[in-house]
């Protein structure tokens, strides 16, 4: 029977950084990993390939995490002379509420006092805000600037709606390329000994309460892969996985979509960082398209009110135009399917829903530039906090969960599961990710406390 050190069950972006804290980090031998599709391309690539180190308590475990993370990926980003393209231009979140003002404030402080990094108000009292640098990372600001003067966000902001009362700058935070960030670490791996096999993890075997094997079904056929130390990376399947060892993961799966279209007209400069609405808000229809849409009963609810979280982004070098968008106004849990269901609404409700807080994007809505609409799956937790550690089973581990930041915790969460493999010393943050959190009654009372968990 063929045998390896380690089977990791997936070769999206946590699957991958796994193997490359495994083998380059920490030098074990042996490691595979099994990969259905292509690497990187399952979810992977379906995010805004976006970070950030802006997330609230109820205790500093996230922030933790984001910050370990983030060292991490400026060090491969120095290493490769930024190959990744990681930028620090950070995460803007607008309101036109005042009445959010003061808990948004409040919001800001408690996260800063978490380890964010501190927090600069703006009100035309304090001291000077400093604009993001389009591109690099090195000698910008961490933390936060809250900006409540008016004629301040309009003088750097000038694209955001009129309405626009406070805006808060969450500057530890950018994008990168999530592609190159995983063949990066997937080519290092492969280098130190790991091999990609093809196929589809059929079943995982056990004998006397711990790992044995890994049977995976390739082409057709299906072959024994004898292991002692079996890791669940799979994404979107990581429940049904699970279930091959008789565990039932506490998670559930909500399909997100995106949309890039051509943006010429640069509404939103080439140079902006992330930009998200805080508000409700309804979509703006003319007159004949409220009317039309009022007459059918299954275009009724395109006119009432839409949640909090439209966000978008530029993307691309040099000459690009492109523009990501994404809003995500269904959050029902749903079972994943592939190919996953198609939305014939989003691309014009992404569209108007961000024209709510960058007025100059109206000017497509007569004539829309042909969208490319993408999609994926978050698997999350009640909390939205990832479950990265030990399963029941003696040998098996699981780096999951990861929700809609799984490209930004990769690096930190790779890392740890590779210490918990191979017994290394446990940072502090790690008890908050593992599974076990669910069987202590104490945490499930504290879970009322979590909130939205910062999902976007």
């Amino acid at each position: 029977m063929p045998r390896a050190e380690v089977v990791i069950c997936g070769a999206g972006i946590a699957g991958v950084a796994t193997a490359y804290h495994l083998t380059v980090k920490q030098g074990v031998k042996g490691v595979v990993l099994v990969e259905q599709g292509e690497p990187l391309m399952l979810t992977s690539d379906k995010s805004t390939e976006a970070y950030r180190n802006w997330w609230p308590g109820p205790d500093p475990a996230m922030i933790a995490l984001m910050n370990r993370s983030i060292e991490l990926l400026e060090q491969i980003a120095r290493a490769t002379h930024n190959q990744i393209h990681l930028n620090r231009r950070g995460y803007v979140y607008a309101t036109a509420d005042p009445n959010k003002i003061p808990v948004l404030c409040e919001t800001a402080q408690h996260t800063a006092h978490l380890g964010a990094g501190p927090l600069r108000i703006h009100d035309g009292k304090g001291p000077g805000y400093l604009p993001a640098s389009a591109y690099g990372f090195e000698g910008l600001p961490d933390g936060a600037d809250l900006i409540t003067q008016r004629a301040l966000i309009r003088s750097y902001f000038p694209y955001l709606s009129p309405d626009t009362v406070a805006v808060l700058h969450a500057r530890k935070a950018g994008w990168l390329s999530a592609q190159q960030l995983g063949m990066w670490m997937l080519e290092q791996a492969r280098a130190q000994g790991v091999r990609l096999l093809r196929g589809k993890v059929i079943g995982v075997d056990t004998a006397g309460g711990r790992i044995a094997a890994v049977q995976i079904e390739q082409d057709g056929s299906s072959q024994t892969l004898e292991t002692p130390i079996f890791v669940n990376a799979a994404g979107p399947m990581q429940k049904e996985v699970a279930a091959m060892i008789g565990v039932d993961l506490p998670v559930f799966a909500e399909l997100h979509l995106k949309m890039s279209f051509p943006e010429p007209l640069r509404a939103v400069p080439r140079e902006a960082p992330m930009l998200i609405w805080m508000d409700e808000l309804e979509l703006p229809w003319s007159p004949e398209e409220r009317e039309v849409l009022a007459e059918d009963e299954s275009t009724r609810w395109l006119l009432g009110k839409f949640p909090p979280g439209a966000h978008c982004r530029p993307e691309g070098q040099g000459e690009s135009t492109t523009l990501i968008a994404l809003y995500n106004y269904h959050t029902k849990p749903v079972p994943p399917v592939f190919p996953w269901p198609a939305d014939p609404f989003y691309a014009d409700i992404a569209l108007r829903g961000m024209s709510v807080m960058i007025p100059g994007l109206c000017a497509y809505f007569d004539k829309a530039p042909k969208p490319w609409i993408d999609g994926g799956y978050y698997v999350k937790t009640q909390e939205n906090r990832p479950l990265i550690g030990p399963m029941p089973v003696e040998g098996a581990y699981l780096i999951g969960a990861l929700s809609g930041f799984g490209v930004m915790a990769a690096c930190a969460g790779g890392e740890l599961l590779a210490a918990h493999i191979i017994g290394n010393k446990l940072p502090e943050y790690a008890p908050a990710f593992l599974l076990r959190r669910y069987r202590d009654p104490a945490y499930q009372r504290r879970l009322e406390a979590f909130g939205d968990g910062a999902q976007l």
